[in-house]
């Protein structure tokens, strides 16, 4: 101890051997580390609690990057919301060290301005031993320091948590560090943050950018597309890659031609052609079959007109050009002429029709598997591709046909044409048509152009926006409308990420498609390639093509259909359509999705659930779809006001959607939607088996039944474990969200091939492996038809049971909490 006795020497010495006593080297190298920190800046590296468990299952601390590592690693072109949710740094937490460090700079100044006060008073008043020991320069710096240093390595050793291992608890008089919680935005902030960003004006910026006369797939004008969105999504930081496919695309050159022939006379060489198509010529007698859907084909079948062999003429409209092509097939017709009535569409007499005839999405010469560059792949084709000649034609076309055509007038119970001055008729065995299809395949490589805002909870569950980027022609309404969608909401999105404080808990990729109007194409090699990650991570998909047209419209598969029509609603109808439409009115406009929607092999081939919609505000549907007419002009003129203001509506509709997959702590998915869809097949079943002979009446119905209701138990077992799940549990969360995600999924019939039959869906796909099928099936074996087969409905309907049980086990959870009674 330092008394006024002691000489100056002696205090000077006494202090400083005091402090080398009991502060080593370490803690001095230490100490000045702590000082060279406060003044150089915040340390490189920090540790943080994590409250989610890694996919190894461990709950240890993992070591966080702050930003100016993560910017020298990953280069300016990373992008700053992304690389931040990379290694999950909340901004607030950034901040809060931010402000620490200014903290600890105003306790240096608030020390050194305590010791100047203190020296000085001490000249003053203290004893001339004590004044002379304040006026040592050397001992204030000393202490100064000492004092400096410990202050600093004090408060940083607060503002930094350690993270203390599991295994210790209370009573180890240990307590466990606790992190921080992320904030995040409420909804009413995320509704009103989007509606803010999204604006007619901008839209209408947009729809020039990305207008192109010419943008066929695999065209200059496709590139010259794609290339314009890579280069946005990296503007948007978003870390944007593509893929590219060679994928075979069948069109017509400008020196090949399709010819129509009645009784050798040409009536028309068609511009427009059915991609895919058999090639060559093909004779037979002309029939008039409606819309060529299989009642159509049944009734003529019962007055007698034998199809064999015959040249079969269709209206457009009711199913898409590959499902008629495929009925008139099993008919064994010979060819297939499609065109447009003026009854279903108001085109110019001479406009051609495009489309494409493959029963089936994605490259039909890659089935199964993805076309990636130039792979080599053994010789193979889809048994969606058609075996019969298949050829668009105008309505001018038609009229001429008609008018040639002889045998008795239409029936009654159909449709009536409005082709001027044309009495419909069936047709003759007189009536010769000669088709001639010279299409050409050709080898072209298209590109998927991606972007991503990684979630900051589970990144690697995600949400796809997508939309087709390619068309015949303009394709306004068909192409440029959903990419102007889907780059407005990338925009909208990465900027609320980046300025706006929002923070999705799951992850949101925007997806720009090629070669949609050939079958989906680059979506489902997409699909292809990568389906054994995306049937276990993704859990959505939204689909943006033909957004804006005429009805309102949506099909939705798995998604809860009174959060879907509510948000719809209320952004839509009050804020864009000005219409007096029910809540309740919405639910009469959900429709079955069709096979040639773009969103239908994400559903039947991958299983992840998926939504289309599309809305106006006149009753009849966009015509022009697939003709040269889908341009701005028409698309204004059928919803009678400007797009824009129709865009902005689509855009949060799809948006608010999104953002409510990425926010929520659980899925807004509801499970028992199937349960009444498995239940009336299974009675459907159950009915015809009852009323079958012998053979099948010995079939064991308890199996489907009991599968039928293990799949309704489970689903509700799972509603009562979200009802009463802990939101702030983030492993029961997504425990919950992997069942719910695992639904379509395990619909998908594990007993045939993707190869063979690639829309594996045992509801909504088609095969011998659906419920519709085994309908069907069992209704032909009730009517004795001749390609029926007992054993084969045996087969199928074990399968199908197998598939429905295998889903509910799924749904139920771990193995060790069901309780199975089959």
């Amino acid at each position: 101890m330092c008394t006024e006795k002691g000489t100056e020497k002696s205090c000077v010495g006494l202090a400083q051997a005091t402090f080398l006593k009991n502060f080593s080297k370490p803690n001095m190298d230490q100490a000045r580390s702590t000082i060279s920190k406060i003044f150089n800046g915040e340390p490189r590296s920090y540790t943080r609690f994590n409250l989610t468990q890694n996919m190894e299952g461990e709950n240890s601390h993992v070591e966080m990057k702050l930003s100016s590592d993560v910017d020298e690693e990953l280069g300016s072109s990373g992008g700053e919301h992304l690389n931040a949710n990379q290694n999950h740094i909340p901004q607030s937490y950034l901040r809060h060290s931010q402000k620490s460090q200014r903290n600890v700079c105003y306790v240096i100044i608030a020390t050194l301005l305590i010791f100047i006060i203190g020296k000085v008073n001490c000249l003053q008043h203290c004893t001339p031993k004590f004044q002379h020991l304040a006026s040592n320069n050397r001992l204030f710096l000393f202490f100064s320091g000492y004092l400096i240093g410990y202050l600093a390595h004090s408060k940083q050793d607060k503002e930094v948590p350690t993270c203390i291992a599991s295994g210790f608890s209370d009573s180890d008089g240990l307590e466990q560090a606790e992190a921080e919680p992320e904030p995040t935005l409420n909804w009413e902030d995320l509704k009103t943050l989007l509606k803010n960003k999204l604006n007619a004006e901008q839209f209408d910026t947009v729809f020039r950018d990305y207008i192109q006369e010419n943008h066929e797939a695999g065209t200059e004008g496709d590139e010259i597309l794609a290339s314009r969105i890579l280069a946005s999504f990296k503007n948007y930081r978003m870390n944007p890659w593509h893929d590219e496919h060679y994928v075979k695309l069948q069109g017509l050159l400008p020196s090949s031609t399709n010819t129509i022939k009645f009784n050798g006379e040409v009536v028309g060489t068609p511009h427009g052609y059915a991609a895919y198509s058999a090639n060559g010529t093909a004779v037979g007698p002309l029939v008039y079959a409606h819309y060529g859907m299989e009642s159509d084909f049944h009734y003529l079948q019962g007055i007698g007109i034998d199809l064999t062999g015959s040249v079969v003429l269709l209206r457009a409209g009711k199913l898409s050009f590959a499902e008629k092509v495929a009925n008139a097939a099993k008919q064994k017709a010979v060819a297939v002429l499609i065109y447009p009535d003026p009854a279903n569409y108001a085109l110019q007499e001479n406009t051609e029709l495009y489309g494409h005839v493959h029963l089936g999405s994605g490259d039909p010469y890659t089935p199964g598997f993805p076309s990636f560059n130039h792979t080599q792949f053994p010789p193979a084709q889809s048994s969606g591709l058609p075996s019969i000649l298949a050829q668009t034609i105008s309505a001018n076309i038609a009229a001429k046909l008609f008018k040639k055509m002889g045998g008795q007038n239409i029936p009654t119970i159909w449709e009536e044409g409005r082709l001027n001055g044309v009495t419909y008729k069936l047709g003759d065995v007189n009536d010769t048509v000669i088709v001639e299809v010279n299409n050409v395949l050709m080898e072209k490589k298209i590109h998927n152009v991606f972007g991503v805002i990684k979630g900051f909870v589970d990144p690697d569950r995600y949400v796809v926006i997508g939309a087709q980027r390619d068309s015949w022609g303009p394709g306004f309404a068909r192409a440029t409308v959903g990419t102007s969608l889907l780059m407005e909401l990338a925009r909208a999105l990465s900027e609320m990420v980046k300025n706006d404080g929002f923070k999705p808990r799951r992850s949101i990729i925007f997806a720009s498609w090629s070669a949609g109007e050939y079958g989906n194409i680059g979506a489902t090699e997409w699909l292809e390639g990568y389906l054994t990650s995306l049937n276990l991570k993704a859990f959505a998909y939204i689909n943006l093509d033909g957004a804006i047209r005429g009805k309102l419209n949506l099909t939705c598969i798995h998604f809860e259909q009174n959060a879907t029509l509510y948000i719809w609603f209320n952004v839509s109808n009050h804020e864009t359509f000005g219409m007096a439409l029910k809540h309740t009115d919405l639910f009469s406009r959900v429709m079955p999705m069709r096979t040639d929607d773009a969103a239908y092999p994400f559903v039947a081939f991958s299983g992840i659930p998926s939504i289309s919609f599309w809305f106006g505000n006149r009753d009849p549907d966009y015509q022009y779809f697939g003709t040269m007419e889908d341009t701005r002009e028409k698309l204004e003129y059928v919803m009678t006001r400007h797009t824009e203001q129709f865009a902005v509506a689509a855009a949060r509709v799809a948006g608010h959607m999104a953002l409510r997959l990425v926010h929520d702590h659980l899925l807004r998915m509801d499970v028992s939607k199937y349960n009444s869809k498995i239940r009336s097949y299974v009675s459907q079943i159950n009915r015809l088996v009852k009323q079958s002979d012998s053979l099948l009446k010995s079939l064991e119905m308890q199996w489907l039944i009991s599968a039928s209701g293990s799949f309704g138990r489970a689903s509700r077992d799972l509603i009562e474990d979200i009802k009463n799940s802990d939101l702030d549990d983030v492993e029961m969360c997504r425990n919950i969200n992997d069942r719910i995600m695992r639904v379509e999924h395990n619909l998908l019939s594990p007993y045939v091939s993707p190869k063979d039959t690639p829309f594996r869906h045992i509801i909504l796909g088609f095969g011998s492996h659906t419920l519709p099928d085994l309908v069907e099936h069992l209704s032909a074996l009730n009517r004795n038809l001749p390609e029926t087969s007992v054993d084969h409905f045996r087969n199928q309907f074990a399968l199908a049971t197998w598939t429905i049980q295998g889903c509910s086990n799924a749904l139920s959870g771990e193995v060790w909490e069901q309780d199975n009674q089959i």
